[in-house]
């Protein structure tokens, strides 16, 4: 009968460890989600001036896009990959979270596009 106890007991504390941690990683993801659109959005801003003049196609400044997209990432505290062609923006945030009940390594990553758009 303690047998049946401990083994019981083993399985209830899994399946609270999976619904707390779990609960805990989609949080995560969420703010890993967010924080990459809002720095791909950042970086989608950085428009080249002059290309837009000369051909009208909202184009990217590459360099001011990157820089833009790593600045708001560092006023949020996380670091990502900034990919920037001359029409997107693509961040990938990852976020180590920390479990509480489980003993393993949880990390939670999103990848976020923006491009800009010609007439807002």
């Amino acid at each position: 009968m303690s047998t049946m106890f401990a083994v019981l007991g083993v399985a209830l504390l899994m399946a609270t460890g999976l619904a707390v941690d779990g609960g805990r990683k989609i949080g995560a993801l969420s703010e890993a989600r967010d924080i990459a659109d809002n720095a791909a959005r950042a970086g989608a801003q950085e428009i080249d001036e002059n290309q837009l003049r000369a051909t009208g196609q909202p184009l990217l400044d590459q360099i001011a896009a990157e820089n833009s997209a790593r600045a708001y990432l560092a006023l949020v505290g996380h670091s990502g990959v900034v990919t920037v062609t001359s029409t997107t923006v693509t961040v990938t945030v990852t976020i180590d979270v920390d479990p509480v009940l489980l003993p393993l390594e949880i990390q939670a990553s999103a990848t976020e596009s923006a491009s800009p758009v010609e007439g807002i």
